[in-house]
């Protein structure tokens, strides 16, 4: 356990007019935003969000009164505990707030933020590293998925063992370098959407409104998406965000098929839903496998989600996807496929079942993360109060 974790225990308590809450502000890949110890949080769901909200500062687009970061990508929460069953060691639920939003969904999940998932759960007592690498497998209570994540933990002069944050490993849309933390994910098919290809096809000519009939792979391996190629919808694949969240134009057409396909894929009404996320695809241009620029869902990523690669890396290896159109070849029952994206690429390890190439029984990448701050989340305490002040006696 750290000497953050070990100063004090960790406990919701009252600073003055506030209600003061542990938590750990990290950054897990290309994300970041505030860790909690979920059992220190209330029972009740919507007590539970409307605090996640106040933390965050939404709906304000600025989050101005709270600690997001006015986008998607640092509006984001993980809720770990321990593991209430004896197949896993942790579990976390992913909380996603949109800035402007006042719902906290949790219907999906998010592959970068997972990776600090660990990293919390050493800092805060909940493992205890007996080795200079720790792993753990850890239950995602948002789609039931497993993944087994493994981080760096050294000893100290004094024999106590700690997360190693220090490392040569860079991953495209972070800053230097850091230590690796490997993920790998286990049996993710079918995550949100029930299976890897929702309709059972790995092609799907859809009739969207103002656009006309589009070609599409509805696909989820982790992250339900749908990939089109960015050439039919008015796109080069090329753009960068900022092209892309000025192109009015351009992303009413996206969003009116991402209607569309969240009906085809079985997910109802998706106006309000983060998924599926929308990712358009052109060949690759810096020797990777596939060019992609994904949409989270209505703006641009400035890189592109851990889930969303490995489900876009799987479309890549199926016969007949749009993905598959525009590809560089891949080949093998291990074939590593290199997703190119706005701030590099993002590489996946797949492993393909012999007798059935459609079957992926394994999606292994590299991430890294970082402890960025500790303390309390402060929310006002007339929105939540579990530690009422003991009024003093008036005097005699």
């Amino acid at each position: 356990m750290s000497a953050v974790a070990r100063s004090r225990a960790a406990e919701v308590t009252n600073r003055g007019s506030q209600t003061a809450i542990p938590c750990l502000f990290m950054r897990g890949g290309t994300s970041r935003g505030p860790f909690f110890d979920a059992r220190l949080l209330p029972d009740d769901p919507g007590l539970r969000n409307a605090v996640l909200l106040a933390v965050m500062g939404s709906p304000d687009l600025r989050q101005i009164d709270g600690i997001g970061g006015a986008h998607p990508l640092t509006s984001k929460i993980g809720l770990v505990r321990p593991a209430t069953d004896a197949a896993n060691d942790l579990e976390w639920t992913f909380a996603q707030v949109q800035p402007g939003g006042e719902d906290v969904d949790t219907s999906s999940n998010c592959g970068n933020m997972l990776a600090a998932v660990l990293p919390f759960a050493v800092e805060t007592g909940m493992i205890t590293p007996t080795g200079d690498r720790t792993t753990a497998r850890v239950l995602t209570r948002n789609t039931g998925m497993v993944a087994e994540i493994t981080v760096a933990t050294p000893a100290d002069p004094a024999g106590v063992r700690y997360v190693s944050y220090e490392g040569r490993a860079r991953i495209d849309g972070v800053p230097g370098s850091a230590a690796p933390i490997e993920i790998a994910f286990l049996d993710t098919a079918g995550s949100v959407a029930g299976s890897l290809l929702p309709t059972g096809r790995v092609r799907d000519t859809l009739e969207v409104p103002g656009v006309g009939p589009v070609d599409v792979t509805l696909i989820d391996n982790g992250q339900p998406l749908a990939i089109v190629a960015a050439e039919r919808l008015g796109a080069t694949g090329y753009e960068t965000p900022a092209e892309i969240d000025a192109d009015d134009a351009l992303r009413a057409r996206v969003e009116a098929l991402r209607l569309v396909c969240g009906a085809a894929m079985g997910l109802g009404d998706v106006t309000t839903r983060n998924y599926p996320k929308m990712t358009l695809v052109a060949p690759p241009r810096h020797g990777g496998t596939l060019s992609t620029r994904s949409l989270i869902p209505r703006v641009c990523h400035q890189s592109i989600g851990v889930l969303a690669a490995v489900t876009a890396a799987t479309a890549c290896v199926l016969d007949g996807s749009v993905a598959h159109d525009v590809a560089a070849t891949v080949a093998g029952t291990r074939p590593a496929v290199s997703v190119e994206h706005p701030s590099g690429e993002f590489t996946v390890t797949l492993a393909r079942d012999p007798g059935d190439p459609r079957l992926i029984t394994r999606s292994a990448l590299l991430r890294t993360a970082r402890l960025l701050m500790a303390g309390d989340a402060l929310v006002p305490r007339s929105l939540w109060d579990p530690v009422p002040t003991v009024q003093e006696k008036k005097p005699a």
